[in-house]
């Protein structure tokens, strides 16, 4: 139930995505980041199963820094494009990546550029691009609103109507998004649009209802300036037992 999707403007790519991980029909944890920063220029956005989308992201960001620390130059957004595409075209033949990933990266001499890629190694430069169950309901709207040379303000409102259409209409809808840009000051996390805090982040403790329980014949008794054993075992009055005449 992944939603990813993104928008090239000017000067820069946003790559937006729910933080929702999901089992079956279980909501595990509300707060996954399914967007990789692969070095400084580059984000890569992943949606598919679990397992094989973190192990091959973990894959490709691992084999990129190789490539520097070997060469002593960064990949290009472009040249990573098609070293993730011959990954997933040897992986077809032996043991396939259930992955969707768009790349987004900004680069000195082209500039933002964004890659849609597939579990079966196809791939393709795109100016908005968007996968998932949400993808059915965002295309739409990127096609009316996106336009050439967007400014940051714009792209985002694109985003924010996006996010807004899922969760209106998607029958099982992603609670959380995380938005992350890519530009000439490199890739960083923009913002969060939270409707659902995990519980693992919360930290106030509330009482129990058992502790509520066993302390209210106590509060009961110090209303009544009595203590809690008095309350318990001291044995009715004439007056109390006495029925009304």
């Amino acid at each position: 139930m992944d939603t990813l999707f993104g928008i090239v403007g000017d000067g820069f790519v946003l790559l937006a995505s729910d933080t929702s991980q999901v089992q079956s029909i279980v909501l595990q944890k509300t707060d996954e980041d399914k967007i990789m920063i692969l070095d400084e220029f580059k984000l890569l956005g992943t949606s598919g199963e679990t397992g094989d989308r973190v192990q091959f992201s973990e894959l490709i960001q691992k084999n990129i820094h190789l490539y520097q620390y070997r060469n002593g130059l960064p990949l290009s957004t472009d040249g990573a494009a098609h070293y993730m595409r011959g990954q997933l075209a040897t992986a077809l033949r032996k043991g396939p990546y259930s992955v969707f990933l768009l790349l987004a990266g900004w680069d000195k001499e082209t500039g933002p550029s964004l890659y849609y890629m597939d579990y079966l190694a196809t791939m393709h430069k795109l100016d908005k691009a968007s996968m998932g169950y949400g993808g059915y309901f965002m295309l739409s709207l990127m096609d009316k609103h996106w336009k050439p040379n967007l400014t940051l303000e714009e792209a985002k409102k694109i985003m924010y109507l996006c996010i807004d259409e899922v969760q209106r209409r998607l029958v099982v809808a992603p609670p959380n998004f995380v938005i992350k840009i890519v530009d000439k000051d490199g890739a960083r996390e923009l913002e969060r649009r939270d409707t659902v805090v995990d519980a693992t982040n919360v930290t106030t403790a509330t009482a129990s209802p058992e502790a509520e329980f066993i302390d209210a014949p106590a509060a009961a008794a110090a209303e009544a300036g009595t203590s809690q054993a008095d309350a318990v075992t001291k044995p009715p009055t004439e007056s109390e037992t006495k029925p009304p005449t």
